[in-house]
């Protein structure tokens, strides 16, 4: 049986969740770069691109974690690129 603070809160869950590819696929991203790895190379493997759209890239290379383990620099310009 659901307890009842879980009833409740999960009608509106969908809208403070984030979707669980774009995390999966924003440690990935950050894992291989931490590897060594250039972000074009990391964008580039059929593991981000079978599992995120264009915009859902955008948006995970917007992510805090993310620009702050990639850098704003880079970030930005493979973001104006897609």
């Amino acid at each position: 049986m659901a307890r009842i603070p879980d009833i409740l809160r999960s009608p509106f869950a969908f809208l403070f969740a984030r979707p669980q590819r774009e995390e999966l696929v924003a440690e990935y991203v950050v894992r291989e770069h931490h590897r060594g790895r250039s972000l074009t190379d990391i964008l580039d493997d059929a593991y981000v691109k079978n599992r995120c759209t264009p915009e859902q890239v955008r948006r995970v290379l917007e992510r805090p974690e993310v620009v702050h383990a990639i850098g704003d620099d880079v970030v930005a310009a493979h973001v104006s690129k897609l």
